[in-house]
């Protein structure tokens, strides 16, 4: 059974008043008493109504939802083996897991490349991403991946340029296209730019294309966390007010004399901005495509959500016939900014459903000869081992691992060292490592040195926490594929995992671990 918690939690800053006696179906207490000053989601709800639909501190975390599904990717195992190697030669003195290659060629030309197989998939417009955009944009292109500037960033910039309702110029668009390509080493990695309805309205990808410079972009069909557009909370009465004017959807409406007064007087604290949903059709998105092409596009990418598995079909029926370079899929349970709470738990297909769907459809049009392109898929991913089973949960055809929230975490801890070391007071649990950047941050002396003093001294902190974190993450993936004796990502296959129950393997198609090699084993046997 899946389990999921109703009625309390730290994502909406309530709780019950009895922890230990909740009735499993409404998740209220056994016993609600009149008196209560209504700690629980119901509670807060009868005071603060729509405002409870969303985690909080609003601005300053992540979010996931907590549900515990049937399946996970804990569910299956890592295969090793004791002979044998792909991708090397058979030698023990050349088979060691620092010479595994965690490079990622994609695009119709290949022309793409990474140095490690995973993506940034889209960080937009929320608070949690411009305050850490430093770090995740700095940190990415040092360490050669990819990172997506997710939607609503230019309608969300109030010093942006606005004439005939199409983008002219921008701040923050500017700035974190800038921050990337500065950063940028040898050519690895990639800066994508996302669109919505409301951007591609503003015409902020083909700005991006022909003012910044940017060669990839990306059309956006949802993520894993809502089926809804993105929200943002408002605080300032004037920006809730700019952004009606460009077309968002604002609650309650900014520029009615009433709710002007309400806020006025303290009545509420917050407008709601909403985008809208799309509305996805083939021939809509084949003109799309055409348009960013013809824009100077040179690479075109599309992201799609935990919707039903008709609209998995479009999304690698279209990208197959439009030729698209990379396709996300997002599952459900993710998320990084403000999508309701229990949307975000109750809605959508799980990541090992929707991966293995995934696979299922892509190898349908594999084996008519059709065209493909390379496939990442996402969905609460943080760890070397999730990274390994999520590509070869997809083999041949995924590529890339999409991770959102275990990224901004790293660089939001990196910034809080960084902040630390300034004033002087560096906690003692990090203090045992040292004072400085450079002996709290494993990575600083390669850094330094393959950098130079001058331009790692203006590395912030939060950058370092990013890289230190995407560090460790290449140096498990690399111990992981040795022990498989995969010693590049083009190796790995779906017989590298087992499933663990029948349950698993049945969803997945990977073969049940006790039947794993079953037929080699006996040939083996039979001297």
């Amino acid at each position: 059974m899946s389990l999921t918690r109703i009625n309390a939690s730290a994502a909406t800053l309530t709780k019950n008043r009895t922890e230990s006696s909740i009735v499993p179906a409404s998740g209220m207490c056994v016993t609600c008493v009149d008196g209560c000053i209504g700690m629980c989601e119901i509670g807060k709800s009868a005071y603060r109504g729509h405002e409870v639909i969303y985690p909080q501190p609003f601005g300053i975390i992540t979010t996931a939802g907590e549900k515990t599904y049937p399946v996970d990717y804990s569910h299956f195992n890592i295969m090793g083996t004791a002979a044998g190697a792909h991708g090397i030669p058979e030698d023990s003195d050349k088979a060691i897991f620092p010479a595994v290659n965690l490079e990622v060629r994609l695009g119709h030309d290949r022309g793409i490349k990474f140095r490690y197989p995973w993506i940034i998939p889209g960080i937009g417009s929320t608070n949690v991403a411009k305050n850490n955009w430093e770090g995740l944009a700095i940190g990415s292109a040092l360490a050669g991946t990819g990172l997506t500037i997710g939607e609503n960033v230019v309608g969300m910039d109030s010093q942006a340029t606005i004439k005939n309702g199409k983008v002219v110029d921008t701040v923050d668009l500017k700035s974190r296209v800038r921050l990337y390509k500065e950063n940028q080493r040898d050519g690895y990695g990639a800066i994508i730019v996302q669109a919505n309805v409301e951007d591609t309205r503003l015409g902020t990808q083909e700005y991006a294309i022909q003012e910044l410079g940017v060669e990839i972009v990306e059309l956006k069909w949802g993520q894993g966390a809502k089926d809804i557009g993105g929200e943002v909370k408002i605080t300032d009465l004037k920006r809730a007010q700019l952004l009606y004017e460009r077309g968002y959807v604002v609650l309650p409406n900014p520029t009615d004399p009433e709710t002007i007064k309400a806020f006025q007087r303290g009545a509420f604290k917050e407008f709601e901005r909403h985008s809208r949903v799309g509305m996805v059709s083939e021939e809509s998105f084949g003109q799309r495509v055409e348009e960013l092409r013809k824009a100077g596009a040179k690479y075109v990418f599309l992201k799609t959500g935990a919707y039903r598995p008709v609209d998995l079909a479009r999304a690698v029926a279209y990208a197959s016939k439009f030729k698209l370079d990379l396709l996300t899929v997002d599952a459900a349970g993710g998320g990084t900014g403000m999508s309701p709470w229990r949307m975000m738990n109750e809605w959508g297909i799980p990541p090992v459903e929707l991966h293995s769907m995934l696979y299922y459809y892509a190898k349908k049009l594999a084996d008519k000869g059709k065209y493909l392109p390379t496939l990442a898929v996402a969905g609460g991913c943080t760890f070397e081992d999730q990274i390994f089973k999520g590509i070869a949960l997809g083999a041949p055809f995924v590529k890339l691992v999409g991770m959102a929230r275990g990224p901004i975490a790293a660089a939001m801890v990196g910034k809080t060292i960084g902040r630390a070391i300034d004033e002087g007071r560096v906690p003692v649990y990090v203090a045992r490592f040292g004072n400085t950047k450079d002996e709290i941050f494993v990575t600083a002396s390669h850094l330094r040195k393959e950098l130079g003093d001058a331009t790692f001294d203006k590395i912030p902190a939060g950058a370092l926490g990013l890289y230190t974190y995407y560090e460790r993450l290449a140096q498990g993936l690399r111990q992981l594929m040795a022990g498989s004796r995969k010693f590049s990502i083009d190796h790995i296959s779906r017989d590298d995992i087992a499933a663990l129950t029948k349950e698993a393997s049945e969803i997945s198609g990977i073969t049940y671990v006790m039947d794993v090699d079953k037929a080699e084993a006996e040939k083996i046997l039979s001297f």
